[in-house]
């Protein structure tokens, strides 16, 4: 049986928001070939993946608290592409939804996945090693099944909890807690954090081990100006930081079926200017000079709000550098992104949106990749990136302190900044554009780059420790 299952609320291709949804498609896979046996479990939505691919039902219940009864079942995927077997929790008008998130009712939805999940466990005859939770959609797991009457049969069940983003939680009043199974009142405090239900909180109290997704990021919960940076210190003891990987088969210069120019023979100067003029070609830019990308999604979080004028005052001053700006997010950054270009069209475009093909081929044609990030707590783009000879231009924050080492110090192969503001962000330009043009120590640092490991393989070995742990 399974030694390990992991809880998600998202997971790449089924359903996929932000970064969790790629770790919780790629982790699972990655320990089932270091052989650790996992599989995953999410709710069951209205998307276009659920639509093409056939399911069975697995197992049916009731989800019954003092007041409600709600049916559901379990389903299993019927494919074999994803490396690892994957459950749905099938709740008809609570989770089948056309969206993930965004709902009124979101708290109430994810508690009943939760108790459904671990209705389904109680049913197994050989109990998995560890119940693995990802973020604060899953926060309420380890609570339950500790101290609810109706999980009693899973009580020596390790837990994990992984914090993907913190700054989420998702507190609700503490009559919610009507919707838990039964519980003993003199735990109910477990739920509390500043006089409300917390599901964040819950799950570091709770569960025995937690991770976060770098080291750095761990370090900046800890120290925050928020409530939260107690409870982060009070539980430091079993609190681990382990970077993410990247699903290096899915990201391979040489086999990315996005790329209509592929790595061939690790020549990568050719693979770079291919794949660059391609580019450049479709938004009449002149390849002769460096390319710097964006993509990511445009909130204050990432840092969008100094996109536009950092690239305005850079393309003002000089124009020694192309844009290729790509993502969605708060309609007054796009709008500012639609502005940016139509005031320098030979030097910047934008994609409103997300497009996968797309952002493989920018990652393939870039020179280099902003990255201006308030919070990042591990970042995934810089590896991708990385992968595909792209230097990254990174705020010294989280998970891309933690990965990328600037170029001016020993074996560096990237650009980092420390202040959240236009003009570092300039400065770092200014350095990028000299760099591009010393071509020899411009190819050493993007050589450099290509030659990191960022790969599952690297970090699952941390996840098992923690599960030996």
């Amino acid at each position: 049986m399974y030694q390990a299952i992991h809880l998600s609320a998202e997971c790449f291709p089924i359903a996929k928001v932000g970064g969790l949804g790629d770790v919780a498609g790629a982790l699972p896979k990655y320990l089932n070939q270091a052989g650790i046996r996992s599989c995953l479990i999410m709710p069951r939505y209205n998307l276009k993946w659920n639509a093409a691919h056939t399911s069975h039902a697995v197992f049916e219940g009731v989800c019954q608290t003092e007041h409600f009864h709600i049916p559901f079942h379990i389903v299993k995927a019927e494919q074999d592409a994803l490396g690892f077997d994957l459950y749905m929790v099938d709740i008809p008008n609570i989770l089948f939804r056309d969206q993930v998130y965004g709902y009124e009712d979101d708290p109430l939805r994810f508690i009943y996945f939760q108790q459904a999940v671990l209705h389904w466990l109680c049913s197994w005859e050989q109990k998995p090693s560890i119940i693995h939770a990802h973020d604060h959609h899953c926060g309420y797991t380890a609570f339950m099944a500790n101290h609810c009457y109706a999980f009693d049969s899973l009580r020596n069940i390790k837990t994990i909890f992984t914090i993907h983003n913190g700054l989420y939680t998702a507190p609700v009043p503490h009559d919610y807690a009507r919707y838990f199974p039964h519980f003993p009142k003199e735990v109910g405090g477990l739920l509390d954090w500043d006089n409300r239900i917390d599901p964040l909180a819950t799950a570091i109290k709770c569960s025995d081990k937690v991770s976060t997704v770098s080291e750095g990021y761990l370090q900046e919960l800890q120290q925050q100006d928020s409530s939260y940076a107690w409870l982060y210190r009070e539980y430091a003891y079993k609190s681990y930081g382990i970077l993410n990987g990247i699903d290096t088969q899915i990201w391979d210069p040489q086999r990315d079926i996005y790329l209509t120019h592929q790595l061939r023979e690790e020549n990568w100067p050719r693979f770079k200017q291919e794949n660059k003029e391609a580019i450049c070609k479709r938004f009449q830019f002149d390849p002769n000079l460096p390319l710097c990308v964006f993509i990511g999604r445009l909130t204050g979080e990432k840092g969008g709000e100094l996109i536009s004028p950092s690239v305005g005052e850079f393309v003002h001053q000089t124009k020694g550098m192309n844009f290729f700006l790509l993502g969605s997010g708060s309609p007054h950054l796009e709008d500012s992104l639609r502005h940016i270009s139509g005031v320098f069209p030979t030097q910047v475009a934008n994609y409103i949106g997300y497009n996968e093909g797309l952002a493989h081929e920018m990652y393939a044609a870039a020179d280099f990749l902003l990255m201006p990030s308030f919070v990042e707590p591990c970042g995934l783009n810089q590896m991708y990136a990385l992968r595909y000879g792209t230097i990254p231009i990174v705020r010294s924050v989280g998970g891309l302190k933690d990965s990328v080492r600037d170029f001016g110090d020993y074996e560096g192969y990237g650009i980092r900044f420390n202040q959240g503001t236009v003009q570092d962000i300039l400065h770092s330009f200014y350095r990028a554009k000299d760099l591009f043009y010393s071509r020899a120590a411009f190819e050493h640092v993007r050589t450099l780059g290509i030659k990191q490991d960022f790969s599952w393989e690297k970090a699952v070995n941390r996840y098992i420790w923690l599960y030996q742990n």
